[in-house]
């Protein structure tokens, strides 16, 4: 028996097999933003996870590493890699100048390397807003309300979200440079060379 148009069991069943195709051709194709995921810093196992939603990767400095050990090692690792340090900002120091307790270390330091990074300034000069990459080392209470030295750093792949339609290139670069930079400052968390 030939069915027509009209038949109701047959629009359903009609329907049916053109919301399951639907269905079945939406899943084959994934969502753009999955499809461009974006491209983040790389950290090494034992590392704590990147949060793709904070500008900010914060490492505790581990125990018996001095703020000093700290300093000489991003010193070394960072000229190892020929990152130059260009400036350093003593906040705590300068907090204390003007009469205000920093409650601990606050610091911030400098670190440039135009071999990475220089595609994401050629292709968007309005990136150097963010140049160049600073890693800061603080101490703040940890659980037990004890100063803890911490370092951390602002993830260049995140202020990358700030440029308008950035070039695969720069995409590219801000991951290298952010795997980079999280590489050494593990490394400096432990007072490594």
């Amino acid at each position: 028996m030939l069915r027509t148009y009209s038949d109701s069991g047959f629009n359903l069943k009609l329907v049916m097999a053109i919301l399951l195709l639907s269905i079945t051709a939406c899943a084959a194709n994934k969502p753009v933003a999955i499809a461009n995921h974006e491209m983040i810093g790389k950290v090494r196992p034992g590392m704590p996870a990147i949060d793709p939603s904070t500008a900010i990767y914060e490492l505790a400095v581990n125990e018996g590493v001095s703020y000093q050990d700290v300093i000489d090692s991003l010193k070394s690792l960072s000229e190892g890699l020929n990152f130059v340090n260009p400036a350093n900002f003593p906040i705590g120091e300068h907090m204390k100048l003007r009469g205000v307790d920093p409650q601990g270390m606050k610091d911030v330091r400098s670190f440039c390397n135009l071999s990475m990074g220089t595609e994401i300034i050629l292709d968007h000069p309005e990136f150097l807003v963010f140049a160049p990459c600073r890693i800061a080392i603080y101490e703040k209470p940890d659980a037990n309300n004890k100063l803890k030295l911490y370092i951390a750093m602002d993830r260049p792949t995140y202020d990358l979200k700030s440029i308008k339609n950035p070039t695969e290139r720069a995409r590219k670069s801000a991951q290298e440079l952010e795997t980079v930079l999280l590489e050494i400052m593990d490394r400096a968390r432990k007072g490594d060379f």
